[in-house]
């Protein structure tokens, strides 16, 4: 199998450190800064650092006190000399660096700088790429009679407008107690679709066709059986328009009884039904009237093909582009292999990345897909008086991220190797299985809705601060970057990738999280699953103005 990231660490065949002394990791050998696996103190002597030519610094100590996952300088560099690690540029120096200074924010800045981009399908990995013999792998999932296939089943009450979404909520909060679980053991429970939006928009522009291709989304999700949708009635994303334009003909997926799956959508509107408590009512009465044709659909093994996996990342720290993202790269690649689908969103965040994501394109046309979304953003956060560069936030910077190019290049590891097929919009589904990136914000609520809108049917997240999200239909899986904050958060975290810093393989963590993917596959609770997160955080992506 080929390196699962270009960013894989290379200081020897198990190149991230034991336990002991060693205290720092170089990731390429081109490299200006190493890597803290470890809190340690100033006088620290880098010659017992650990990382491949170690043993040369002798005489040298770091210079001040470094944290887990923050940088330190193993050469001499002038002002506006470029800083290298990942053997990419990550910013340019701000003032004089000594060997042993701490690289961060006080020393390190992010100019604007060429990306070189050679793009040769046939001469680069996009065209010699071959995943790792492996024998076919199988889930237990929800095949929904139209080649879908999904690791949930939901019943969704979909909200057009904000001035609905009370009312959908108090609809799914009647069948939160259990007792009707009995009756419907193949069910997983009814969740509300709420959201900000719906109106004060230009009707059919860019953010109405968006919020509608997100609904559907949602609507249509593998994970989701069936839907209904509420509305006050004089909003602009009208439910006539939402079904209208993205065909939604059926109140419940393939595979349910003839006269449910032949009724059209039910749509109640608030100011039609005479109120809150009446639209309230008949949407408890219609979501028990889908019950049992939901009920039908129960898990069958089915090939791993049909996994669609969202890969995201979010409270980054210094350690994510060392372990879990790069171990979330080798297990994409397995889905890959496996004739899967993956999804990378977050184009603010591969941001000064895009030129190795652009190298792996199968066609030029992929790649000018993405150069141009990339110059899209530019413009777009230009009219703000913004730039794109604007990043990382505190909390990623506490946590030894310095420039956006930093994160980005940690960021894309996710990514794993295989070739990038194809760039589509935000929210759209999918065109062929393999490597597909999404144009989305970074901002992890709306970035992952518009994942899961596309049809990811299980959610991987990597965090190195401890981020929290979960977003339903969608188990969410999320990996620690550091075993710290993994002890810190047993409660909401599923994976530990920190022990990467302990001396564990890439690869062995990257398995790990692939056959995790197939569990919660077939139905293993994520933490978030546990503590019920998942329906506050659907965002769909606002482009334009509230009018």
């Amino acid at each position: 199998m080929a390196s699962a990231t270009p960013l894989v660490p290379s200081d020897g065949a198990s190149p991230l450190l034991s336990t002991g002394t060693r205290w720092a990791i170089r990731l390429k050998p081109e490299d200006d800064v190493v890597v803290a696996t470890r809190p340690v103190e100033a006088g620290t002597p880098l010659e017992r650092a650990g990382f491949e030519g170690s043993e040369e610094f002798t005489g040298w100590k770091t210079r001040t006190k470094i944290g887990l996952g923050h940088k330190v300088a193993i050469r001499d560099l002038e002002t506006g000399a470029p800083v290298r690690k990942y053997g990419q540029i990550i910013g340019f120096a701000s003032q004089p660096i000594q060997v042993g200074d701490w690289v961060h924010v006080h020393n390190l800045r992010a100019d604007r700088f060429e990306r070189p981009v050679e793009h040769s399908p046939q001469a680069g990995r996009a065209g010699s790429w071959r995943p790792e013999p492996m024998e076919p792998r199988t889930f237990q999932g929800y095949p929904r009679g139209d080649g879908r296939v999904g690791t949930r089943n939901y019943l969704a009450v979909i909200s057009t407008v904000n001035c609905s979404a009370a009312t959908s909520r108090f609809v799914a909060e009647r069948f939160r107690e259990p007792s009707w679980r009995r009756l419907f053991p193949n069910l997983d429970g009814v969740f509300a679709l709420t959201h900000q939006g719906g109106c004060g928009l230009p009707l059919n522009g860019r953010d109405h066709q968006t919020l509608a291709r997100v609904l559907a989304g949602f609507a249509r999700h593998p994970n989701v059986a069936g839907y209904v949708v509420i509305g006050l009635g004089c909003e602009v994303a009208q439910a006539d328009h939402l079904i209208e334009s993205q065909a939604l003909r059926r109140a419940t997926s393939v595979g349910g009884p003839a006269d449910v799956l032949n009724a059209p959508p039910l749509v109640l509107t608030i100011q039609e039904q005479g109120g809150i408590e009446a639209t309230v009512q008949a949407g408890v009465e219609a979501v028990r009237r889908l019950m049992p044709a939901a009920n039908q659909h129960v898990r069958r093994q089915t090939p791993a093909s049909k996994l669609c996996v969202a890969l995201e990342c979010g409270g980054s720290d210094g350690a994510s582009g060392l372990t879990a993202n790069p171990a979330l790269g080798v297990a994409a690649d397995l889905v890959v292999g496996q004739g899967g689908t993956v999804i990378l969103g977050e184009t603010t965040e591969i941001y000064g990345a895009e030129h190795l994501l652009i190298e792996r394109a199968v066609t030029p046309e992929v790649a000018a897909k993405l150069a141009d979304r990339i110059a899209w953003w530019e413009d777009y956060v230009a009219r703000f008086g913004a730039t794109i560069d604007n990043n990382p936030s505190p909390g990623n910077k506490a946590g030894g991220l310095t420039t956006i190019y930093e994160k980005s290049l940690g960021a894309l590891a996710k990514a794993g190797s295989s070739p990038l097929c194809d760039v589509v919009e935000y929210g759209q589904a999918p065109t062929c299985p393999g490597l597909i990136f999404m144009d989305t914000p970074g901002y992890d609520p709306v970035c992952t809705t518009g994942l899961v809108a596309g049809g990811a049917n299980v959610l991987v997240f990597t965090t190195g601060r401890g981020s929290v999200l979960g977003l339903r239909p969608t188990p969410c899986l999320k990996v620690a970057t550091n075993t710290p904050m993994y002890r810190r958060m047993i409660d909401d975290m599923d994976l530990d990738a920190g022990v990467i810093l302990d001396g564990v393989p890439v690869d062995q963590v990257g398995r790990a999280i692939f056959e995790a993917i197939l569990r919660v596959a077939s139905g293993e609770p994520t933490k978030s699953d546990r503590l019920g997160v998942g329906e506050d955080e659907f965002v769909p992506w606002t482009i334009g103005p509230t009018l």
